[in-house]
């Protein structure tokens, strides 16, 4: 029976974790160990009582997400937070996150899954971080309704905001929040951006800058990665794994 410090070996290596520069406080990696066995494998997206309750009762005892505990460190283990980690001890079950790399994996990560639900081969990066890219552009000959029609067949919520062209050369892909990419989009020469939210001020921002801009929920363009590594988690060690999925509609 393999290990939790084989899977996290493995998980470790796989995304590139010590190279990947993330926030510090995303605490990429193990974030709560177990007895050090694993029968079964879980995904989820986020961090959370009602997701660790899930993954205890589905068995799981090595759980990988992509939000993490730790965004607002150090807290006092009390309240909801003293439940979570008692989920987690109980049920042993170890904790293991993973936050940019597993967005800007070329095989695993959201933005490179996102690209192949349309049919999209990324052609260039952007979005810079040490380690590598985050984001994904691909070239496409795709038009904007059709695009459109595409993702809302995808995602269960699509705000679409069309203000650029009708005949896009090329969509920019960054999973979950937009925030931050938004502003360096215009740097890409592309205006076209898949992303999971943004905040009220860019819709104004899309008018002026003559830009489409699909929104697709941040929950729902970040399930992909989590699932893609437990599944080869899963092939490579032999092990059964779930999604546990929650009702987030954000």
């Amino acid at each position: 029976m393999p290990t939790l410090s084989d899977l996290v070996a493995y998980c470790d290596q796989r995304t590139r974790r010590t190279s990947y520069k993330d926030a510090p406080a995303a605490f990429n990696g193990l974030q709560v160990s177990n007895s050090g066995r694993v029968r079964k494998i879980g995904a989820a997206v986020d961090s959370g009582l009602i997701p660790f309750q899930k993954a205890a009762s589905a068995g799981v005892d090595f759980l990988i997400v992509h939000h993490g505990m730790y965004w607002d460190m150090p807290r006092p283990l009390t309240g909801p937070m003293y439940d979570r980690v008692t989920t987690l001890l109980r049920s042993d079950c170890a904790l293991y996150s993973s936050h940019l790399p597993l967005d800007a994996h070329s095989e695993l990560g959201n933005n490179a899954l996102i690209a192949r639900q349309l049919e999209l081969t990324p052609t260039r990066g952007w979005l810079p971080n040490e380690g590598g890219d985050v984001g994904v552009i691909a070239s496409t000959s795709t038009q904007r309704n059709k695009l459109r029609s595409k993702l809302e067949s995808l995602y269960p919520r699509v705000i679409a905001i069309e203000y650029g062209s009708t005949n896009p050369s090329e969509i920019a892909i960054c999973s979950g929040s937009g925030n931050s990419a938004i502003s360096c989009l215009s740097v890409t020469g592309c205006d076209t951006l898949v992303t999971g939210e943004l905040r009220e001020e860019y819709f104004n921002f899309a008018q002026e800058q003559r830009l489409n801009l699909y929104l697709c929920g941040h929950y729902a363009t970040e399930v992909h990665a989590v699932k893609a590594l437990a599944a080869e988690l899963s092939i490579r060690f032999g092990l059964p794994w779930e999604f546990i999925a929650t009702e987030n509609p954000l």
